[in-house]
């Protein structure tokens, strides 16, 4: 459990690093709109961040052989914090004295989860569970795909996408975690890992729409909620998923520290929104 562990929170820090260079790419671009998006894209910052991105997806892919489902949700739910911290330094963002509090919160909770945490049983599921986390992809995206147009509330409109991005990336949690091997051809049989890939792209679109549409606080509040509670809830019924012995009391009090911490942090979803515009 130790090395998957410290996957876990190598993928908080990649994750919430990569963040910042994002922001730092947004940044060197003049001006707004699509095009700037596009050039921004080609900023070599930006182009670390989404390396950044794909090491901590790898990292949490790794983790999720051997720590809980509520484990790894919460530490990567804990990049807000990584987040946070290194745009106090890099982007000179101002933390307030509450936002130091949420990130003590956030490394603190998961501190208490670690210790609580029991090994998780190597509960894969079987192909029916697989066969139902594809389909329940393909539902997801159909009913995100169809709902988007119809979304006018500029009020909810950031909060629902958000809590969408946030399912969706949760099917993606479970569907690694329902991987039985990580080897070919084995993966190019197994319906896992085809709502790894669909429910990932999914929650990767659905965020960029709901962080165009409103409110960043909104929108990664909602998302963190959506990409932790109902995966830690499905890991702890279905998977198997424990607490050490007379510990889950412990275990709970530290997914809530960390996920209020996160959600404190949430304006930090997006961190060029709180950069200053620089030449």
């Amino acid at each position: 459990m130790g090395l998957g562990l410290l996957f876990a929170l190598c993928a908080a820090l990649f994750m919430g690093t990569a963040t910042v260079f994002q922001a730092l790419g947004a940044r060197r671009v003049a001006g707004g709109g699509a095009g700037a998006a596009v050039r921004a894209t080609w900023q070599w910052p930006f182009v670390v961040g989404v390396a950044l991105d794909t090491l901590g997806f790898g990292a949490e892919l790794v983790s999720l052989r051997s720590v809980p489902l509520f484990l790894v949700e919460a530490a990567v739910a804990g990049a807000l914090a990584v987040t946070a911290i290194v745009s106090a330094f890099v982007l000179r963002i101002r933390l307030r004295r509450v936002e130091w509090a949420a990130v003590v919160a956030v490394c603190g909770g998961l501190a208490v989860m670690a210790i609580a945490a029991g090994r998780e049983t190597g509960g894969d599921g079987d192909m029916r569970m697989r066969l139902a986390v594809l389909v329940g992809s393909v539902g997801l995206a159909l009913v995100s795909w169809a709902l988007t147009p119809r979304l006018r509330d500029v009020r909810h409109r950031a909060a629902v996408l958000g809590g969408l991005a946030g399912i969706s990336f949760g099917v993606t949690a479970v569907g690694a975690r329902l991987m039985p091997e990580l080897s070919l051809p084995g993966l190019l049989a197994d319906p896992s890992v085809y709502a790894v890939v669909l429910s990932g792209i999914t929650g990767y679109l659905l965020l960029i729409e709901a962080l165009q549409s409103g409110s960043v606080t909104s929108a990664t509040a909602a998302m963190v909620i959506g990409e932790t509670v109902w995966p830690a809830l499905f890991g702890i019924v279905w998977l198997g998923d424990t607490t050490r012995h007379g510990l889950a009391p412990l275990a709970v009090a530290g997914f809530a520290a960390s996920i209020a911490g996160a959600l404190a942090l949430a304006r930090f979803g997006e961190a060029e929104q709180q950069a200053s515009p620089r030449a």
